[in-house]
Parts: C-alpha cells; structure tokens; sequence
C-alpha cells in the first residue's frame, strides 16, 4: 500500500475463490501490492461446497464400491456394515478447511491485504468493501465473484427435501431415494455418489443424452455405465410438476415419448447449471454492464479486460468460451496478473483445457467433439478404442473407450494429421488426460504421438493404440 494512503494500493480483487486469490497470489509474486475483497470464505464455491467437498465424498463412494465389487467379482468377502455418516463428514470437512488454511496462508505470506466484506464498484478505479472503506487501485480491478445454483421458477430449495448442488452434500444424512435434477457434470457426479451410498437414483436430463456438451459417444458410453450401476437415467425428458410431500417429494416427467412418470423420491437435488454473481457489485457505476445471461464479457480475450481499461474479469463471470472450471479460473487468474503487471502473456487457450466428470464410470475430455469438428466442415479421421481391448481394462471391468479425432491437413501421405480432440470414458481417466492435453494443445499429430511407448498394462494403452492405429500402425483396428 501506499505509505501514505493505505487504501490506495495496485490491484484490486473482487471475490476469493480459485480464479481470484490465483490473481491475487501471482501478482504479489510480481511486486504488485493487492487488496483481496471475499464476503464469504477463502477459496470460494469450489473449496467449500463444490469440486473439493465432492470429490472427497466422492472417493468414499469409491471405497464402498470398491468392497462391492471385492465381494461380487473377485471373491473377497468383505461387507459394508454401515456407514458412519458424521465421520465421513468430519473427514471431508477436515480436507477442506486444511486446503482453506494452506490458501490463506498463501495469502498472507505473499502480502495480499485480505477483507472480509462485501464489495461493490464506486467507479473504474475505485471500490467500497463493507466495514473498511473506499479503496483505489492504480493498476487494475479484477472481477472474479463467481456463481451460484441455478433453480427452476416456482422451485424453491428447503436444504432437505429440495436441494442444489451447493447443499447438497450438507442435508442431514443420506436419503434412501433422490431424483436428480439436471445430466450435466454436477448432475452425473451427485447421482453416481446417492448410488454408490445405496440410494434409489434417477437421473433426468432434458437433452437427448447426457453431458449434452461432450462428444455423442462419451454421453453414451457414461449412460450405459451408470444404467449398469442400477441408475434409472431418462434423457430426453422434462419436469413437469412437482409436490412437496412431509417426507419429500413427487415430480411429474414428461419422456420423449410424451409419457407422464410420476417419480417420489426422498429428495430433489437440482443440478441445472450455475449463474453469474454480479448482485450488489454496482457494475454500472464502473461503466460496466452485464450481457442478458449475467455475464461480464471481456472486450479484449488476451488480456481478460472490459470495454473499462483496468477492469478484468476471470472465472464464473466470462461467458462462453471460458468453460466455468476451477482450473481454467486459475489460469485466467495468472493472465490478468501477469498483464496488469505489464507482462507478455499468452491468451488463455480454451481448446486444450481439459474437461472432467468425477462419477463411476469417469469421462475426460479435451478439446473438439466429433460433430463440432463436422459442423466445421473439416475432413477428419475419427478411432474409437475399447477400455475392455486391453488387459488393464479387462481388470477393472467397466468398459469405457478412447475416442481420437484428427483432421487431415494432407502433408505426409494418410497418417499425417493434426489432433483435434480426445475423449475418454472409464475408471481413473481424470488421472490419464494430461496426456491428451499436451496432445491436443501442441497440435501433435498421431505419428508424433504413436512413437512413444505406453506402459503395459495400462490403461493408457488404449490413448496408445487408438493413435497407432490414426497413424495406420495399430495392431488392433476399431
């Protein structure tokens, strides 16, 4: 800060969740002086009630499936007595407030000046945080106020019988029915857990398939994997009604065949997307407005920055391309830093990041799907590899697939080709696609990818075979 005038400082951040305390956390590191502006908690909807909370309930759910399949395929005679719900609640939220603290830790060692309160726009260099006054910024302020739950009109979440996906994995205990809301990545994670846990699962889902954004094969191949687990999932179908009942509700579905279910389930988690947070900012008084959706687009895509010089915007708040994901509000977080510091930095590349659903069976994707590359009006050359073609993924009996989409360029005869995406269904995939990251971000083609040898037995070895084979080398043609 200035020693003159504390409140006076270089940047200014709005919002402490992943895309804004790794704004905040870079520019430090460059010399900037930072005020961090968080109503809430450290860490924002992903620490503390998205991607961290749920994938460490998540990898219970694992554990419990894991003795189910010990006893049914392997011949292990293990049993889950019962579960202890409270300890496996203690667990999780001992793993979250361990990561708040490592993050405002961070913090204060990196000198950001942290303020709890609520914070708002006063002018394009200028903002009020509640409780600590008027702050300004010399070089910047960075919107990164994240999103909320979206809800349907006339629905109302109680935390108990209707919930979001921000409750609800804090509604007391585990319901023994749920009727999910909503097949996108939220969606499929939370009904994948309510299985795993021994609840009646239904999934529904108003596109024709499920993770309506993915490739078609990777929603097919997902449904067939959770219809295998005893999830009843509908695509193509809609809620039409719903009643609260004392112990939870009954829903109306319409299915594509103009059919009427009648669905009653313990509880009701909504799971339909996530809406920008921009209430009580005052963008107006900054110059600024947000577009129909809610959205604060940038007028300069390298740079993050609003038609308001200085104004930047990372995470929840960008429309479309930015994907809404924590580890791509990270990396906006280190452009905008590296920018208001002066520094060359190369754009966000939203092509190459990676997109993942945590459920059982796991996808994993990067880059186009097959119809977006059709719609392009490419000349593509597409392989499917099957999980089960290979010995490993024999072992964990889940099926999946490896999916490769290359577009010709027509240097080098038949094998010569650029990646364009890859898609992948099956156990621990989140954990195989930095390869295809890599793969698809450097623009390899299948003969620079076919000439490095995956380990045996892995399943990485279908991501080999499915290039060896885009490169007509492949020892199994599929």
């Amino acid at each position: 800060m200035s020693e003159t005038d504390p409140n006076t400082t270089d940047v200014i951040v709005i919002g402490g969740g992943t895309g804004g305390y790794s704004t905040a956390l870079r520019a430090a590191s460059l010399g900037l002086r930072v005020v961090l502006a968080e109503r809430e908690l450290i860490g924002g909807t992903c620490l503390h009630r998205g991607c961290i909370p749920s994938k460490a309930m998540l990898h219970a759910a694992e554990l419990v499936d894991g003795i189910t399949e010990a006893r049914e395929r392997w011949g292990v005679k293990a049993t889950v007595d019962s579960l202890d719900w409270p300890a496996l609640v203690a667990t999780r939220d001992t793993i979250v407030e361990r990561n708040h603290q490592g993050v405002a830790g961070h913090l204060r060692t990196a000198g950001v000046r942290v303020l709890k309160g609520t914070a708002r726009l006063t002018g394009p260099r200028t903002v009020h945080v509640e409780d600590a006054g008027e702050f300004t910024a010399r070089r910047g302020i960075v919107l990164a106020t994240g999103s909320r739950p979206k809800m349907l009109p006339g629905l109302a979440a109680d935390g108990r019988r209707v919930v979001t996906s921000d409750d609800a994995l804090f509604a007391a205990g585990l319901p023994a029915s749920v009727l999910v809301l909503g097949g996108g990545a939220i969606g499929v994670e939370y009904a994948s857990f309510h299985r795993s846990m021994g609840a009646e699962v239904t999934l529904v889902e108003a596109a024709g398939r499920l993770l309506p954004m993915e490739d078609e094969d990777v929603g097919r191949h997902l449904a067939r994997g959770l219809k295998k687990r005893g999830i009843a999932v509908r695509t193509g179908s809609a809620l039409t009604g719903t009643e609260l009942l004392p112990d939870g509700v009954r829903a109306t579905v319409r299915t594509p065949k103009g059919e009427e279910l009648v669905i009653e389930a313990e509880r009701l988690l909504v799971a339909v997307g996530r809406a920008p947070v921009t209430d009580g900012l005052d963008l107006a008084a900054a110059g600024l407005a947000a577009d129909g959706r809610g959205f604060v687009a940038p007028a300069d895509w390298s740079r993050l920055e609003t038609a308001v010089p200085g104004i930047h915007v990372v995470g929840d708040l960008l429309p479309p391309p930015s994907p809404g994901l924590a580890h791509a509000s990270f990396a906006e977080g280190l452009l905008v830093a590296e920018t208001l510091a002066g520094l060359p930095s190369r754009a966000v590349d939203y092509a190459a990041v990676p997109r993942v659903t945590y459920s059982s069976p796991q996808t994993a994707s990067v880059g186009r799907t097959e119809a977006e590359a059709r719609a392009d009006g490419l000349d593509i050359k597409v392989n499917t590899m099957p999980l089960a073609a290979t010995a490993k993924g024999m072992v964990h009996g889940q099926g999946g697939m490896v999916k490769v989409i290359a577009a010709a360029d027509g240097a080098g005869g038949e094998a010569s080709s650029t990646v364009l995406g890859v898609h992948l269904v099956g156990p621990h995939v989140s954990e195989m696609i930095a390869e295809s990251q890599l793969i698809v971000g450097w623009d390899a083609e299948p003969a620079d990818v076919a000439q490095h040898i995956h380990a045996h037995p892995t399943l990485s070895e279908a991501v080999g075979e499915a290039f060896l084979t885009l490169a007509g080398r492949g020892l199994h043609q599929h």
